[in-house]
């Protein structure tokens, strides 16, 4: 050890180092100094945040969502004027113009592309893969990660159900023990309920190329999301972040984590009367289905833009119990990468004085 380095201080030095080595990986493959991605969320992930989140070190992702292909390249554009860093963006497979929105990644030099919300076409994943992209999908299970690399992806994403929005029924720690020590072909980067350095590094150590976080960014100062939205995590607890609940059996509901509100009280009462019209003969088992559809028609928009929190969707995660303040984007990351660097450092402390 050179005489002006002190033990302390050489042991954040091989601790940085040691946390770089682990998540190489994932910073190859993403291009950023840190692999810590952005969850793509509707209409919180735009212009402004993924470009924080990128040129703080970590990776953004446009939530394309219900964008067509035109707002969709204004939205790129846009996020290429504010950072030169690397960034993804995020494309529903069942978008109706999906190989258009591909096509409009492509021709602004996007080089990720995630495709979500199920198992992407062929003709998706050899746009990506003709285009020069680099493609990341989402996987809730072993079987399916290993039919993904072999289709095409360049990585995976496996979210658990602790995270907010459109979830899986698999916590994040039981897909973690299935899927990372089995599949080391492609980074794997984990999602869902991560709220902190310590559990980052966790995941890296069992083969994780990276993480992903969304609720933590959502409330961010560069977040354009509504001051009541903010709030409403800030003073959420993890128990807080329900998932919704379906009432009757014939009558599907994709379940989505979100906080508990008047909101999702009128949605319980909403499938009770639309099931007992239904029984009634008043409703078609499709006008029924539709009707339960539509009830959260734009209610993340009121949410997130307008801010109504007790009627509109407000999607959380698990780990919004971690979110005590309106942060910026670079300290948010910075305390993340300081605290996986930090447990590594104490692990170097103890070797170093066996008694600590």
């Amino acid at each position: 050890m050179p005489p002006d380095i002190s033990p302390p201080d050489a042991h954040k030095l091989r601790a940085r180092a040691e946390l770089d080595r682990l998540w190489a990986a994932g910073t190859r493959f993403l291009g950023s100094r840190f692999a810590i991605l952005g969850g793509a969320m509707s209409w919180v992930s735009e212009r402004n945040l993924v470009s924080a989140i990128s040129n703080a070190g970590g990776f953004g992702v446009i939530a394309c969502g219900s964008m067509g292909p035109d707002a969709l390249a204004a939205e790129i554009a846009a996020t290429q004027a504010r950072t030169r860093a690397p960034f993804g963006v995020n494309l529903i497979t069942m978008h109706p113009q999906l190989l258009d929105l591909i096509r409009v990644c492509l021709e602004a030099r996007v080089e990720h592309i995630v495709l979500a919300g199920g198992v992407p076409l062929g003709a998706a994943v050899r746009a990506v893969k003709d285009g020069g992209a680099q493609l990341i999908c989402f996987s809730p299970a072993l079987v399916l990660a290993r039919r993904l690399v072999r289709s095409g992806a360049d990585a995976l994403i496996i979210e658990g159900s602790e995270a907010g929005g459109h979830i899986g029924p698999v916590s994040l720690t039981v897909l973690a023990q299935e899927i990372l020590p089995h599949l080391r072909d492609v980074p794997v980067f984990v999602a869902g309920g991560l709220g902190r350095g310590e559990a980052i590094l966790g995941f890296l150590e069992q083969g994780a190329a990276g993480a992903q976080l969304g609720t933590l960014f959502a409330a961010s100062k560069e977040s354009i999301a509504h001051e009541k939205f903010k709030h409403a995590f800030i003073h959420a607890r993890a128990r807080d972040a329900t998932i919704s609940v379906q009432l009757d059996e014939r009558f599907p509901v994709i379940p989505v984590r979100g906080l508990a509100n008047d909101g999702t009280k009128r949605f319980l009462r909403h499938q009770a009367e639309t099931v007992r019209r239904m029984d009634a003969g008043e409703l078609t088992r499709e006008t029924a289905q539709l009707a339960i559809e539509h009830f959260w028609a734009g209610a993340l928009r009121r949410a997130v833009i307008d801010g109504d929190v007790e009627h509109g969707s407000v999607m959380m995660g698990q780990s919004v119990g971690m979110v005590t303040a309106e942060q910026p984007i670079a300290e948010i990351i910075d305390e993340l990468v300081s605290q996986a660097a930090g447990a590594l450092a104490l692990r170097g402390q103890a070797a170093y004085h066996p008694a600590f």
